[in-house]
């Protein structure tokens, strides 16, 4: 990575005119270069092609953006709404994360550019014109865009804002300009929070947290239900999810040369090139690490013999992901052990499965999914039964640990703010996406089951669609069954 070493000029948010050809250069310390000459600053001005794109068509979410927008509106009229894609997170010194737009901003306009912001500005009592703000082309005339590190040579071409008209459907305008439009304003405003600490803080004595979260919590409900475009979109997600899964289970004689990294890092091949990453940090989880339910460090042995639980989701190039798991065994055959534990797995899976139906309440599936695993666990003399008591004292939950499901979409536990009364409290309606995943984990340390149950952990999940007449199960393209998971492997391993 190549360092700033040149010179700094004042940022885009400093000079938002954009015309002071003049403006003070500002040395980086410890840059290698003197200065800028003022023979090198003039000829940098000149001599470039005209490189607007002029025949860009909308983008495929416009018109799905602009029915959400116009919802959005006409719960909220006569307000001012303020939506922010948020800002670069520094990494360390100079270097920065990878930029993830929220979620709120993407759903409204399609758009992942850092620094945008959709703003609502009502129309009268009722309407609004939405407006993105974005940061526009580097200005060739001052320098930003070679002499400051966020310019266009170091970072790349910006779409201009007629461009960007051209791609969302929307007016753009210039982001620079807003803080200071926003402090005039008069009347109610609400802006989703935790996204642009300094429009925030342009809007202190505007907003209040109250209100504000009115706001966030709408729009997660408005994501319960998923349009056809967006179950396309997680589709997609999940069919590039299960190439992924292949490519692991082709590379396990590597893995177990050296360790769950190599996992992760032949997910993350598959999902950089068909999507745009991974949805969340993928969980390799081989032998005891599969009794962890988000080990994410996957710095550990992959061993014959023993399991490996695989939590992973390919996220699409449209910020929709998928997440499935499967625990396959490294060598290819579960144990008999191993087997036992799965099938219970397994079967409570199919119980929560049959659950999901429309009309349904959203709690069904879970319920029926711990009741299997709860009776197994007395079968097994694990627990003291009846299963009755155990499910009333919640007895099963030291090795079943977690919810068997959640609502998914453009975040992984998509929805999340919603009210209880509409999610978990709810009832399943036809576009509804959720994870079923029940598991058992038997911790290494666990003194209360027989020590051959000591550090294997099982979770099976897959991505439900709530349909008019039931459900579809997205990710039925990965086997389930323990022998289908072994014949699956075989095949793949050749």
């Amino acid at each position: 990575m190549t360092e700033e070493q040149t010179t700094e000029q004042p940022g885009a948010l400093e000079n938002p005119e954009g015309t002071d050809a003049e403006a003070p250069v500002k040395q980086r310390k410890n840059g290698l270069y003197p200065g800028v000459s003022d023979e090198l600053a003039e000829s940098m001005k000149s001599g470039w092609a005209d490189t607007e794109m002029r025949d860009l068509a909308p983008i495929e979410q416009a018109p799905h953006a602009a029915r959400r927008r116009a919802a959005l509106s006409a719960r909220f009229p006569g307000e001012r709404l303020v939506i922010p894609a948020g800002n670069l997170k520094t990494r360390s010194n100079d270097t920065e994360y990878g930029f993830r737009a929220s979620t709120e901003y993407t759903y409204l306009t399609g758009d992942q550019t850092e620094d945008g912001v959709l703003v609502l500005e009502p129309t009268g009592a009722r309407g609004h014109q939405a407006t993105v703000y974005l940061l526009p082309r580097s200005n060739r005339e001052n320098g930003e865009f070679w002499l400051d590190g966020q310019g266009e040579l170091w970072v790349g071409r910006r779409h201009s804002l007629t461009e960007a008209e051209r791609l969302l459907g929307l007016p753009a305008k210039d982001v620079r300009q807003l803080a200071d439009a926003l402090r005039e304003a008069t009347g109610p405003v609400r802006i989703v929070r935790g996204h642009d600490a300094g429009l925030q803080a342009a809007l202190t004595d505007k907003v209040t947290a109250e209100r504000d979260e009115e706001l966030r919590v709408y729009l997660s409900e408005a994501r319960l239900v998923k349009d056809e475009f967006e179950i396309g979109e997680l589709q997609k997600a999940v069919d590039s999810t299960v190439r992924g899964f292949e490519d692991v289970v082709k590379v396990l004689d590597k893995a177990e040369a050296t360790s769950e990294r190599y996992i992760e890092g032949t997910f993350f091949l598959r999902a950089r090139v068909e999507g745009n990453d991974v949805g969340y940090g993928s969980i390799c989880a081989a032998g005891p690490h599969a009794t962890t339910l988000h080990w994410v460090r996957n710095d550990g042995p992959v061993r014959s013999g023993e399991l490996l639980l695989l939590d992973a989701g390919v996220e699409t190039h449209t910020l929709y992901t998928a997440d499935v798991t499967r625990t396959l065994p490294v060598n290819g055959r579960y144990t008999p052990l191993q087997r036992k534990i799965y099938d219970a797995v397994y079967e409570a899976q199919e119980a929560g499965i049959a659950a999901v139906r429309p009309g349904a309440k959203y709690r069904d599936f879970h319920d029926a999914a711990q009741r299997v695993l709860a009776t197994r666990l007395v079968e097994w003399g694990l627990v003291e039964g009846p299963v009755e008591r155990v499910l009333e004292l919640g007895l099963q939950r030291r090795w079943t640990l977690h919810g068997t499901g959640h609502m998914l979409g453009l975040d992984v536990h998509d929805c999340a703010v919603a009210r209880t009364e509409t999610y978990v409290d709810g009832v399943l309606e036809p576009g509804m996406c959720l994870t079923v995943e029940p598991g058992l984990y038997f911790q290494a340390d666990d003194l209360t089951v027989p020590e051959e149950y000591r550090g294997i952990g099982v979770r099976i999940e897959d991505d439900i669609l709530v349909t008019e007449d039931g459900n579809r199960n997205l990710s039925a393209g990965l086997p389930r069954r323990a022998d289908e998971v072994e014949e699956w492997m075989a095949r793949l391993k050749g």
